[in-house]
């Protein structure tokens, strides 16, 4: 099966992404992890204002199959939650780039960018 994988975002081995505009930062869980969590049902999101460290776990998405913890690629202040999932959690699995975005964050430390994996790696790891 073939995901998609964006080439202009960064990503942690444990499937989320990040994408990084001047000094904000958007976070998701990519496509391959939508499809092996199944149909998302709930999230559970930090608030606006928490503050999240990189690596650090900072909410759960909870589908048909399993709990999964989500984790944050990089460290921030919170600016923004993507509140449509608390209707439409579902979102996840049909955007999971796009609409279905979990956070915000203003970003810390761009070096942590560093030590997550491009686009090309992570399709490695996921092959």
């Amino acid at each position: 099966m073939s995901f998609t994988v964006p080439d202009d975002l960064r990503y942690l081995d444990s499937h989320e992404w990040v994408q990084v505009t001047d000094d904000s930062a958007r976070i998701g869980i990519s496509d391959f992890a939508q499809d092996e969590l199944g149909d998302v049902v709930f999230v559970d999101l930090p608030g606006e204002g928490d503050t999240v460290g990189a690596g650090d776990d900072f909410g759960v998405v909870e589908s048909i199959k399993a709990v999964s913890d989500i984790y944050s690629p990089v460290s921030g202040t919170v600016t923004a939650v993507n509140d449509d999932l608390t209707d439409r959690p579902e979102l996840i699995n049909e955007a999971p780039y796009g609409d279905g975005w979990l956070i915000e964050l203003d970003l810390d430390e761009e070096s942590e960018l560093d030590d997550l994996l491009s686009a090309a790696d992570y399709e490695d790891q996921i092959a």
